[in-house]
């Protein structure tokens, strides 16, 4: 295992190895291969680096089963900050721009009161 200080070997195998070429469990170099690599470009079951191609990633470019980046590929990722927006936005159902229609759907609800939220008003004094 490196020591802090430790240069890194050019090709280091083993737990938690430093090298510029790093094999094992949590490698970390510029190529890491294993369990958790860390690097510049990383392969293995849970990628951290600027390239990966792993079963779950988080990097610039990523590619595996779950991911998370700015480029990806991907059987499905739910993060999607910077992919475009497409199709219509989901409706906001319990907030109202006025006080009397929130407390009309405060009664229908079977609650009372009302209470601010932002600009818009909701139904019922609390949320549940």
């Amino acid at each position: 295992m490196a020591k802090c200080g430790d240069k890194p070997k050019l090709l280091a195998i083993g737990i938690a190895p430093l090298g510029i070429i790093s094999i094992g469990i949590v490698p970390m170099g510029v190529v890491s291969i294993g369990v958790v690599p860390m690097g510049v470009l990383s392969l293995g079951a849970v990628g951290m680096g600027v390239i990966n191609i792993c079963v779950v990633g988080m990097g610039i470019v990523v590619a595996g089963v779950n991911v998370m980046g700015i480029w990806n590929a991907g059987a499905s990722s739910p993060h999607q900050h910077h992919q475009a927006a497409t199709g219509t936005h989901t409706p906001n159902l319990y907030a109202y721009p006025s006080k009397q229609e929130a407390l009309i759907k405060a009664k229908q609800l079977g609650c009372n009161g009302v209470h601010a939220m932002g600009s818009l008003w909701m139904p019922c004094a609390t949320h549940p």
